[in-house]
């Protein structure tokens, strides 16, 4: 055979752009300067390779994700949100247009709706009691039942297998068939709630003022607080950090943590009381909207105002798709804007009207699609670039089988977060605390500190009987300790003659087994 068909123009392993590597990146690389130990330095070395290979294998892969989000893009001097939802039907495959659907529930409502993690189940609440959970991607219905009083808000837990509602005087928990598991009186007159998928915690607010964490895994009480805030009917979570903020009728921002009683952080957003509130899933930017009809987006790292608009009429719901477009709820229309966050938008991106007034409106995640829960029903639409493209199959995954779903749940619960945990900044529970640090290498400088000089010592063997190594280690060690102990008497001796007392005498001396010898009559 020939050597140059041997020869391979492409060896190695391929390039990767230096941009998708740092995408990738979590943190500088261990500097192993100053590293005595070598065995530690060789794992550090073998860690650190294994780390380097993972963010390049991360940036390489990215060409496995094909999918891409798609935006509507008109032509010279047309607006998007003229564009009505049948025209955008007609233009997509068949599958996507039956995502576009409305359901007529003219007597139990207005509606709450509540879409599960990964994006395949529905779960819908009238005011009057009425309760739906369904696979909306198929049309099966799972359950239906009416629970005969008020309900003011429903949740999705760990799984798709059970859910709670916040009714008229306590929190129910029912599975996926309708049945009855739990009645929770620890929480009463509950009006929102939110669900912490990492940390098993149930959030919820009441009227009273209260704001409460349940942990649904062993069903204990981690925490109540009492926020002094009158009626809390405005709340959502931090995705990012698990923190929940509360809008309050002054105009402000509270976001509050299970582990302290007072606010983390306060903020002044608004003049007028605040009518709904929403926070990105990636934690950066947080919405409020105001009685006064005004829309204000905050960075959540900074807590300063970005940008500012003037609404048609005041938000009563929010809500950011997992792509960063924001919708809201203004009477009985939808509107969705694109790019809010990063600049001003003259237009919004997408506009629908219903029926009747607005009760809640909530994107599907990993799906371009809005659900909106009005007086009257409920109305699936369709937002081309709304949700995640491509899917993690080990976060969440909608085409899940029942041994899969078992053996996730178990997964998560091992991997359960405990509250403590919880901050406003999680990438600070690894870093060390370095005044702490300083203080106590001062108070170890500071302490008197005796070090025993090195005693070398070549025990002398025997004239006629051979020593064995074990005698001869034996008899080392015995005058080695005995000469560290003579050497620290003597520094003690010392010290001692030193700090005598002021007329010149020495101290005395008490030996502890005084105290058993007889006393002299």
């Amino acid at each position: 055979m020939n050597a140059e068909s041997n020869f391979d123009p492409y060896h190695g392993s391929p390039p990767v752009a230096i941009e998708k590597v740092k995408k990738y990146q979590r943190g500088k690389r261990i500097d192993f300067h100053g590293i005595k130990t070598k065995h530690h330095k060789i794992d550090l070395i073998k860690a650190d390779k294994k780390f380097r290979k993972s963010v390049r294998q991360a940036a390489r892969n990215e060409l496995l994700l094909t999918e891409e989000a798609g935006y509507i893009e008109p032509d010279e001097n047309e607006d998007t949100y003229r564009i009505q939802q049948q025209d955008i039907a007609k233009e997509v495959d068949i599958t996507s247009a039956s995502k576009l659907f409305s359901l007529s529930l003219t007597e139990f409502g207005p509606y709450k709706l509540n879409y599960s993690r990964d994006g395949r189940h529905l779960l819908l609440g009238g005011y009057r009691g009425h309760v739906a959970a369904m696979d909306w991607a198929t049309k099966r219905l799972l359950c239906e039942i009416n629970v005969m009083e008020s309900i003011h808000d429903i949740c999705w837990l760990h799984l798709p297998t059970m859910f709670a509602t916040a009714q008229k005087e306590w929190v129910y928990i029912y599975d996926n068939k309708g049945t009855e598991l739990h009645c929770i009186k620890k929480l009463s007159r509950v009006l929102q709630m939110e669900f912490l998928p990492y940390h098993f915690l149930l959030a919820t607010a009441s009227e009273k003022g209260f704001l409460s964490w349940l942990d649904v895994s062993i069903g204990k009480m981690v925490k109540e607080t009492y926020t002094s805030a009158g009626r809390l009917n405005i709340m959502c979570q931090n995705p990012y950090n698990a923190i929940i903020a509360t809008g309050h009728p002054n105009g402000s921002v509270s976001m509050w943590s299970p582990n302290v009683d007072k606010p983390l952080v306060r903020i002044l957003c608004h003049a007028n009381p605040i009518r709904s509130l929403a926070i990105d899933s990636k934690g950066l930017y947080m919405a409020t909207a105001s009685l006064d009809r005004n829309l204000k987006i905050f960075d959540v790292r900074t807590y300063k105002c970005l940008q500012s608009y003037k609404l048609g009429a005041a938000a009563g719901f929010l809500d950011f798709s997992q792509l960063g477009l924001l919708s809201a709820g203004l009477g009985n229309v939808v509107e969705i804007y694109k790019d809010c966050c990063t600049q001003a938008v003259k237009a919004p991106y997408l506009r629908h009207k219903v029926r009747s007034t607005i009760s809640g409106v909530q994107f599907c995640p990993y799906e371009d699609v809005l659900g909106i829960g009005y007086n009257s029903g409920f109305n699936s639409i369709l937002v081309p670039g709304a949700g995640e493209p491509n899917i993690d199959s080990y976060e969440t995954n909608p085409f899940q089988t029942k041994s899969q779903r078992r053996e996730m749940e178990i997964k998560s619960l091992l991997e359960k977060i405990q509250p403590e945990l919880i901050t406003l900044n999680p990438s600070h529970l690894g870093a060390i605390n370095v005044p702490t640090l300083k203080e106590k290498m001062e108070e170890l400088k500071a302490k008197p500190y005796v070090k025993p000089p090195n005693i070398e010592f070549e025990p002398r063997r025997k004239a006629k009987v051979r020593s064995k190594s074990a005698n001869a280690f034996k008899r080392k060690k015995i005058v080695k300790e005995t000469a560290k102990r003579e050497f620290i008497k003597a520094v003690v001796k010392e010290k001692l003659s030193k700090n005598s007392d002021d007329d010149g005498k020495q101290p005395k001396h008490i030996n502890v087994l005084d105290r058993f010898r007889k006393k002299a009559k």
